[in-house]
């Protein structure tokens, strides 16, 4: 009998499991971890959204929808991304969540042999993503601030350079990049004629200064955002992407064959999302982001998070598995930088978590920054 392993593309054996899962399924094991792991809100989808829901599953909108989406969506997201930006050839579609469009924009424009260029550290998906579609992940190395120095990206662009993917507020690192940053990648990559994917899923979580896309300097940038973070949706799997014409047609062939469509019922709340106020919820995070510098810059090197609900600290002895490992032995849930890197010198903290839970937290890392492995100092 055939050993079934032999059957698998050989795409599967370019990456491995996102060690992200691995902490998930590790939290399942614990008994009253401390969970600063996750990357998804702590608080629950506001209610309005949720009636919304649950009436449209009422009303029987539960076939499937249009693969571009419902009208009333796609019309209300339309409007507002013609107010801001006022280019005639942007067009929105609605995507099965953030996720769901990055994998459609990289199948759309990416060819067997083509490079991207990806900022290191980056969210864990886009590495793998890339190699799924064939082409070559050119990793630029941001360490030690998270700041994109422009001469190396231009250095990094070849004859074969098809994509730039860039996130910000980004995850791991929460740094947010100044409208300076920006206009300089968003102008570069329209000289360069290479196509700039922006994955904008925080942009509602800008605690220091306003969000800025570099859409907003290159007319032709195509942007991923959606709902899951900014209202607490994440399992609701609902997104959006604008951006050119011609790329969005092309996206939405390979969603009416992948997808299909994004979760009918969830789109009609995502109607009524749009209105709803969550500016309490940005302010909320802004101080939980101060909880963690306050409560860890004495003991750690960390680079002030600026959005999204991460902090990126860099480990203060021993590697960032090792680090993490001594954590988890003290019931604290924290991501290795390797997950997200080349390198294995920081860790990832997610303060999407209750004030009680991020101070639980902070007790153990402070504990652990002065010890050293084989060390029982306190």
């Amino acid at each position: 009998m055939i050993d079934p392993q032999a059957w698998l593309a050989k795409r599967t054996g370019r990456f491995d499991s996102s060690g992200i899962r691995k902490v998930f399924d590790l939290a399942a094991r614990l008994s009253n971890p401390i969970n600063l792991s996750i990357g998804q809100p702590d608080f629950d989808v506001p209610e309005p959204i949720k009636e919304e829901c649950i009436a449209a599953i009422r009303q029987g909108k539960n076939g499937y929808a249009l693969t571009q989406g419902i009208g009333p969506l796609r019309e209300k997201l339309q409007a507002r991304i013609d107010a801001q930006y006022g280019h005639e050839d942007r067009r929105v579609f609605v995507s099965s969540g953030t996720s769901g469009g990055l994998v459609l924009a990289v199948l759309t424009l990416v060819d067997p042999g083509d490079e991207v260029i990806i900022f290191d550290p980056y969210f864990v998906m886009y590495e793998p993503l890339v190699q799924l579609a064939g082409g070559v992940p050119v990793l630029i190395d941001t360490y030690p601030d998270f700041r994109i120095d422009l001469d190396r990206v231009a250095s990094a662009i070849t004859s074969r350079t098809k994509l730039i993917l860039i996130n910000s507020p980004a995850n791991p690192t929460g740094v947010t990049l100044d409208a300076g940053q920006i206009e300089g990648i968003a102008r570069l990559a329209a000289e360069r004629g290479v196509a700039l994917v922006s994955d904008e899923i925080y942009r509602e979580f800008c605690y220091d200064s306003p969000f800025v896309s570099p859409a907003q300097f290159n007319p032709q940038t195509i942007v991923i955002d959606g709902f899951s973070k900014s209202y607490g949706m994440t399992g609701w799997r609902l997104g959006f992407v604008h951006g050119p014409r011609a790329v969005i047609e092309s996206m939405l062939k390979i969603q009416q064959y992948t997808f299909v469509c994004a979760p009918h019922p969830v789109q009609w709340a995502g109607v009524v999302a749009l209105d709803v106020d969550i500016r309490p919820h940005i302010e909320a995070y802004r101080r939980k982001r101060d909880r963690i510098v306050e409560g860890l810059a004495d003991c750690f090197e960390l680079v002030r998070p600026t959005g999204a609900f991460y902090a990126f600290p860099k480990v203060p002895w021993g590697t960032g598995s090792d680090f993490v490992r001594r954590a988890i032995e003290e019931n604290l849930l924290i991501i290795p930088g390797s997950v997200f890197s080349r390198r294995d010198t920081h860790f990832r903290i997610s303060y999407a978590a209750s004030d009680e839970t991020i101070d639980r937290g902070i007790e153990v890392l402070r504990r652990l920054a002065r010890q050293r492995p084989g060390s029982t100092a306190s």
